[in-house]
């Protein structure tokens, strides 16, 4: 929200010379989020000057109109002859006031002003419009002053213009609904400053009468529990918006359309009461407030039709729907330049229908923005009262006597709150006596327990728990404070948030990272050294992903747990595995030009536990049971943590170095290997085997056990994959579950041997079927307590090994803690291994 401070001005009474800062850091010590503090007087330099029009000429000849000038800015200039200016408006003619820059002077934007020769005749300066000072959008003319400004030609035209103010932009929290208005900010300010405030809430206004302005019939008084409307016959239609109104709107982000409707959007800001005006002649029939029937429409004043929901709330007559109640007026009844008897309405809704209506038709309009936050529902009578004064004192105009007021409104509940709370929550002392002051500062009613007050602060140390239970209720235009808590938070607030002490709590010793957190850590940053780049998505889902990885209609992964998702209504799921996420991330960056990418990412999934049923309701007043929380949490999807890497295009890229190597299955498959080694899994537990698992190639896919439990898959996507996320081919991925993992076994010292190593190559021909995995665990098993290491370096296919048949080549290494082994025992260790292997698979000695 942005208001100007003089308007501020008329209901708190700030310090004349109060610093920008200074104000700012009363807004912030209230919790209030300042975007900015603007001095408009800094924002044009120069002299900006008021002026009036001797003379005009039209010069001819050009592309479109333009207008040479003599522009009469009385000793500004140095002379005091009249100033020379080039202008292309139209809109003023001999005699006018305009504003004026004069060379030298630089416009918002950094526009410096000089004098220049222009379409042949010379300019010297701007006469400006609103958009170039900054004040609105106008740009279709320049302004021209009232005929009775009291400003001669020569002066200051800052002041004329509103350009001698402040304003302050704010972002207003979705709890502080009262503080998008003038009147809920200079409340605050009064807080802040300790300075009087004056209410215009509180302004004096005529109560409902027996015959109503018009007749009103509401239906649903949940929706709407009050609506006043008052009536205003025969006001001129040609009545112009006040420039002074004009300037505050313009300064608040709203546009000027007339008076009626500016009249309407001034009070909202004024007071925090959205409004509608109607053109009374246009209304056919008695109104009724009701929620929309099936198959309504109606054209808002944005021109747009729109189909109903039944929740939404509407405002109706003999014709039908006229109005999308507390969003957005309809076309049929809206005020039109021809308008000249008005309907003032002013009424309350319900907070969350007005919500869910704005989301549901993706109206977010000023006045939505304030009902979904809250509205004080004792305003619409004083609105009402302040929107008629206006219009019959700028437009004329007699308002009728009569006065609509249904009244529902349900009488706030009290709240307890024991005194003692705020002390015992913040850690700060709170004497009662003081947090009953500073509850009544803010308009609540604060009625003392039996116990007495403590009033000495000294006292609280002692007396704390003496202070009895306060029963506080709130006041109207606060219709946050529903719960002690918020009572706490409205004491801390309002003593100061500085007076809080930052106390770091102490680290109990001993413990530090979970192991689960040290894998975690220890994963990434594997990855992150092999060249994968880590990215974040968001775990949400489209329905139609599943289809796009080829899911079968009976995987387990098709399950997912559907929220109202606020970012997206299209990606309603919650992910069940990383690839869809990661993918689409892939696909992004290979939009914007990055062909070789390698991502990993390191998240949660999220499976539903069927028939889990509801969650139990936990209040805020006291800490769950363990009971409770054990039946929460046996309701909340389970969330594993997974780790998947997606790679595309050259792992090793090509130059004058080489040609270089595409990414392919078999990088996923050592991705995969890098995790588990990273997670400190033994690689005597690890296998890894063949295996048709989706959205991965039947052919090319590979799953990874540990101990015999499958624990992820790596391997080469399905064409299809491929082809639905429009993804190269040979795309290749990995996603392996690391809460599966079993934690890491006590590390044993190496034994580390002087000795020379004795190094031998055995060649195995074996049936293309058989893992190359399991012939090495055979290899290991049958060579003993002397193999060292062993590793697959090559792996052959050709017509003389057979149909079907390959030959794998493993180095040995063998090598003794204590001695030199000899050739004899290294040859026995090798026939021994290469025994197990012929005993296991079949496999044959290459060439022998």
């Amino acid at each position: 929200m942005r208001v100007s401070v003089s308007w501020l001005r008329e209901y708190v009474d700030l310090p004349a010379d109060l610093p920008t800062g200074d104000l700012e850091q009363a807004l912030v010590g209230l919790g209030i989020e300042v975007e900015s503090v603007v001095d408009l007087r800094e924002t044009v330099t120069g002299q900006l000057v008021v002026g009036e029009v001797r003379e005009i000429e039209e010069l001819t000849g050009f592309k479109k109109p333009i207008r040479f000038c003599r522009v009469d800015v009385g000793d500004a200039n140095g002379t005091g002859e009249p100033q020379e200016i080039v202008c292309g408006a139209r809109n003023f003619a001999p005699g006018d006031r305009v504003v004026v820059i004069l060379p030298g002077g630089v416009l918002p934007g950094g526009f410096a002003i000089g004098a220049r020769k222009t379409y042949g005749r010379n300019s010297n300066g701007m006469i400006c419009s609103a958009r170039e000072l900054g004040l609105g959008d106008d740009h279709d003319g320049i302004i021209v002053l009232p005929g009775d400004t009291p400003a001669k030609p020569g002066d200051d035209a800052r002041p004329v213009v509103g350009l001698d103010d402040v304003v302050v932009d704010l972002e207003i929290t979705p709890d502080r609904g009262y503080a998008m208005s003038v009147r809920g900010l200079a409340r605050e300010l009064s807080h802040a400053l300790g300075v009087p405030f004056r209410d215009p809430g509180l302004a004096p206004a005529p109560g409902g009468t027996d015959t109503p302005a018009y007749p009103v019939e509401v239906r649903d008084t949940v929706g709407c529990d009050r609506f006043a409307a008052r009536l205003v016959r025969g006001v001129d239609p040609t009545a112009p918006t006040p420039d002074w109104m004009q300037r505050r709107l313009t300064v608040a982000g709203i546009r000027s359309i007339s008076l009626p409707v500016d009249i309407t959007n001034y009070v909202m800001l004024e007071l925090g009461q959205p409004m509608h005006a109607f053109d009374a002649d246009r209304i056919a029939g008695p109104l009724v407030v009701r929620r929309a029937e099936a198959g309504e429409k109606l054209t808002t004043l944005d021109g747009v039709t729109r189909a109903l929901a039944p929740e939404d709330m509407v405002i109706c007559d003999d014709t039908g729907p006229i109005s999308l109640a507390a969003v957005m007026g309809g076309e049929t009844s809206e005020v039109v330049a021809g308008t000249t008897d008005v309907l003032f309405e002013a009424a309350h809704w319900d907070p969350v229908m007005v919500g869910r209506t704005a989301r549901r038709h993706k109206l977010f309009s000023e006045a939505a923005k304030r009902w979904e936050r809250g509205v004080d529902p004792a305003l619409p009578l004083v609105a009402v009262a302040r929107a008629v004064r206006l219009l019959t004192e700028h437009a004329g105009g007699a308002a009728g006597d009569e006065i609509l007021d249904i009244d529902h409104v349900r009488p706030r509940t009290p709240v307890v709150l024991p005194a003692d709370l705020p002390t015992r929550r913040i850690g700060v002392n709170y004497p009662p006596a003081r947090v009953a002051a500073l509850l009544e500062q803010v308009g609540c009613t604060v009625a003392r327990g039996a116990d007495r007050l403590v009033e000495d602060p000294g006292e609280v140390g002692v007396a704390a728990g003496t202070g009895g239970a306060l029963s506080v209720t709130p006041p109207t235009w606060r219709p946050d404070l529903t719960d002690p808590a918020d009572l706490v938070e409205e004491v801390v607030r309002l003593d100061g948030y500085d007076r809080v002490p930052s106390v770091l709590p102490t680290a109990p010793p001993g413990r530090g990272l979970t192991w689960q957190q040290r894998r975690r850590r220890a994963v990434a940053r594997s990855l992150a050294e092999r060249g994968y780049v880590e990215v974040l998505a968001h775990p949400f889902v489209a329905p139609g992903l599943a289809d796009q990885l080829c899911l079968p209609a009976d995987d387990p992964r098709r399950r997912a747990v559907r929220l109202a998702n606020p970012l997206s209504e299209e990606e309603p799921l919650l992910r069940t595995t990383l690839l869809g996420p990661l993918l689409g991330i892939v696909k992004r960056n290979l939009g914007r030009g990055q062909r070789d990418l390698a991502l990993y990412e390191i998240g949660a999934v999220f499976h539903p536990r069927p028939d889990a049923g509801r969650p139990p309701a936990m209040g805020v007043d006291r800490r769950p049971t363990d009971e409770e929380f054990a039946a929460a949490d046996a309701v909340v999807p389970d969330q594993p943590r997974h780790v998947a890497v997606v790679l595309t295009g050259d792992v090793e890229p090509a130059g004058w170095w080489g040609a270089g190597r595409p990414a392919g299955w078999a990088d996923a498959v050592e991705a995969g290997r890098d995790v588990l080694a990273a997670a400190d899994v033994p690689a005597d537990r690890i296998e890894v085997r063949a295996a048709e698992h989706a959205p991965w190639h039947p052919g090319r896919c590979a799953e990874l056990l540990v101990d015999g439990t499958v624990v992820g898959h790596a391997g080469e996507l399905h064409p299809a994959v491929v082809a639905a996320l429009e993804l190269p081919r040979r795309t290749s991925a990995m996603e392996l579950d690391l809460d599966a993992l079993p934690a890491a076994p006590v590390a044993s010292a190496p034994v580390v041997s002087g000795f020379p190593p004795a190094l031998i190559d055995v060649a195995l021909v074996v049936d293309a079927s058989v893992p190359a995995a399991q012939v090495q665990q055979a290899l290991v098993e049958g060579a003993g307590g002397l193999l060292e290491g062993v590793r697959l370096f090559d792996v052959y296919a050709s017509e003389q090994l057979g149909a079907g048949r390959r030959s794998l080549a493993y180095k040995l290494t063998f090598r003794a803690p204590d001695r030199t082994l000899t050739v004899e025992e290294a040859v026995a260790a090798r026939d021994a291994a290469v025994a197990r292997a012929t005993e296991r698979f079949g496999a044959t000695l290459r060439g022998a």
